[in-house]
C-alpha cells in the first residue's frame, strides 16, 4: 500500500513538474506572440500617418496650399480684391418668453403667521 502511495505522490510531482516547465512558459511565448502582433499593427497605422503628414508637409511647401489657406483661415485677399463677410440672420423681433412663475398652491410661512395672529383679534 505505502509502494501505491509513493508512487502517486511521485506522478503528482512530476506531472506538477511538467506542468511548470511547460505551461507557463508556452503562456508567456503566447502572450508575446499577441504583443508583437499588436505592435505590428501600431508600427502599420503609424507608418501610414507618417505619410499622411509628408504629403501635407510637400503640400504646404507650395504657394497654391498657402494662398488657400490664407484665404480659408485668416481672410486674407490679393491687392485689388474685395472681401465680402457674410453674417448670420439677425434673431427674430418677436420678444423673448418670460418664464412662467409658478405659484404654490399653499400658503407661505408669513402668510399662515398672519392669518392665525389675525384669527386671534
Amino acid at each position: 500500500m505505502r509502494r501505491v502511495w509513493w508512487f502517486l505522490i511521485t506522478l503528482v510531482v512530476i506531472l506538477a513538474g511538467i506542468t511548470m516547465l511547460a505551461v507557463f512558459p508556452a503562456r508567456t511565448y503566447f502572450a508575446q506572440r499577441h504583443n508583437l502582433a499588436a505592435a505590428g499593427e501600431r508600427v502599420q497605422v503609424l507608418t501610414k500617418e507618417n505619410a499622411d503628414l509628408s504629403d501635407r508637409v510637400k503640400r504646404l511647401h507650395t504657394d497654391a496650399e498657402i494662398e488657400r489657406l490664407a484665404r480659408e483661415q485668416y481672410d486674407l485677399v490679393k491687392p485689388g480684391e474685395e472681401a465680402y463677410a457674410i453674417l448670420p440672420a439677425p434673431e427674430s423681433d418677436k420678444p423673448k418668453a418670460k418664464p412662467k412663475v409658478v405659484v404654490a398652491d399653499e400658503p407661505g410661512f408669513w402668510a399662515k403667521v398672519g392669518d392665525t395672529l389675525s384669527f386671534w383679534n
